[in-house]
């Protein structure tokens, strides 16, 4: 545990999310970047996860907000048991459905999936749902001008008794003490969403901007707007980055050196779904991510380290709906993306009203596997073989198929390649932005081919996939730079 304490010594951002440390003098518990005074190391106690502190009878740091650190970057990109299951309790899942739906999903016993959990993280899927939960009631309470009771039900629990009992265990104090007087009331909660630096901006918005289907997403002056079809109703989400040394740091704590924000605007029209629309913004900017991990071995390739370190911290993006990125990359077969853009925008019904039915703001979902089966053959505007994959992807999704953060990624795979008409480049683009796979490399693609020939690299698949072994596990991340040096 020494180098442990040499990260909190030293308040060091990069860490946060990776481990949590309680002081037993005092009965808190924090991120290592906390800015207090640095406690005598035989007072430290370290646990995996804030769950875990919490569960043992520390309080959360009122000046460091420990419950909003990044989340570990081990459990964004493990495949994993235990890593699916962290990503669907992030999503809400235990909330909606209890463990037990938690264990279907991922096809385990509950005792087995508990035993997992706690041997990794120290606490088991409901203990870690609870914390969630206190963090989202935490952040209604000081968002919004919800009552106690209302956040108490939005935030997932059964009772306010629960509510109040579970809130003072992890912050040690009433609900009603954070209550702010300015709480605004017009149904947008403002967050700060945290990452670990660094972060190219340009190049995670700018993919995302050239992207857009008209009524679906927007991006304009730096700010990129959608949205969501969540378990309770539809909702929007604006995104953009924090101006350099903007005051504030992300959640009411503070913001360490090797770390930052992205500012996000929700409009929900249910505030049950404030867990998962937080958990699928954060996904589909891959804040997650430890950009450190990602750079070090995609630098050490001389053919890289150039880009690397003009452009550190690219990050890679995915989605908020794998059924959506599914459609996107069947459509996105052999056309540009513009092309891909105007045929997407026809497959889109309008949205029946909502949070987002006011000016400057999408106004249309994207469509369900349901509502795609049922337009008739005139809406798809692309050859009747792709119009065939479209449609054969929609029933499996419909049937069951799931494209989501805990998804088996060698299962889902497989899955697809076993449809009419989804080759590997679509599996695999699949696999890089619904599913999050971080080690993904599109060799045959156009654009790789060409961002690869432009940075010295060999063009020809083979010889790439050979060149790109350096890269892993990480070559996801590589692909994005190569489509970038195109």
């Amino acid at each position: 545990m020494e180098s442990y304490y040499r990260a909190v010594s030293s308040r060091d951002s990069r860490f946060d999310g990776r481990f949590w440390f309680g002081v037993t003098s005092t009965g808190i518990y924090c991120r290592p970047s906390c800015p207090a005074r640095t406690p005598k190391s035989e007072n430290v106690k370290y646990f995996p996860s804030a769950a875990a502190a919490a569960r043992n009878g520390f309080r959360a740091c009122r000046r460091c907000a420990p419950d909003a650190a990044p989340g570990s970057p081990q459990w964004d990109s493990r495949a994993d048991v235990t890593a699916r299951a962290v990503r669907l309790i992030g999503d809400g899942v235990v909330d909606r459905g209890g463990v037990p739906e938690l264990a279907s999903r991922l096809g385990y016993t509950e005792r087995h999936l508990n035993r997992l959990l706690s041997e990794e993280l120290g606490a088991g899927p409901l203990a870690l749902a609870r914390t969630q939960r206190a963090q989202t009631a935490k952040t209604l309470i000081t968002k919004t001008g919800l009552g106690l009771s209302e956040i108490a039900f939005a935030a997932g629990f059964g009772s306010i008794r629960q509510f109040n009992d579970t809130f003072r265990e992890v912050y040690g104090c009433a609900p009603s003490t954070l209550r702010r007087a300015d709480t605004p009331v017009d149904g947008v909660v403002p967050l700060r969403l945290s990452y670990r630096a660094p972060l190219h901006a340009e190049a995670l918005f700018g993919f995302l901007g050239a992207r857009t289907i008209t009524g679906v997403d927007a991006y304009d002056n730096g700010r990129y707007t959608r949205s969501m079809s969540l378990p309770h109703g539809m909702a929007t989400v604006t995104l953009w980055p924090a101006s350099p040394g903007a005051a504030g740091p992300p959640h009411g704590g503070e913001a360490g050196v090797g770390s930052g924000f992205i500012e996000a605007e929700l409009r929900l029209s249910d505030m049950r779904d404030l867990t998962p629309a937080v958990a699928r913004c954060r996904r589909l900017l891959d804040l997650d991510a430890d950009p450190a991990a990602v750079d070090a071995v995609l630098a050490a390739d001389p053919a890289l380290a150039a880009m690397v370190a003009a452009e550190p911290g690219v990050r890679l993006p995915r989605s908020v709906d794998g059924f959506e990125m599914a459609v996107r990359a069947v459509v996105g077969q052999q056309i540009s993306v513009a092309g891909a853009r105007t045929v997407l925008a026809r497959l889109c019904p309008p949205a029946d009203g909502g949070p987002a039915a006011r000016p400057g703001l999408p106004t249309t979902l994207f469509p369900t596997p349901e509502q795609l089966l049922a337009l008739p053959d005139e809406a798809f505007s692309m050859p009747a073989s792709r119009r065939r994959t479209l449609r054969a992807v929609a029933e499996a999704v419909r049937d069951g198929l799931r494209l989501d953060a805990g998804s088996d990624r060698a299962a889902t795979r497989e899955a697809l390649l076993a449809l009419p008409g989804v080759g590997p480049w679509t599996a695999d683009y699949i696999a890089l932005r619904a599913l999050g796979d971080p080690d993904v490399l599109l060799t045959t693609d156009l654009g790789t081919r060409r961002g690869a020939k432009a940075l010295g690299l060999p063009d020809d698949p083979a010889d790439l996939a050979r060149h790109a072994e350096r890269w892993r596990p990480w070559r996801s991340y590589a692909q994005i730079r190569l489509w970038r040096a195109a």
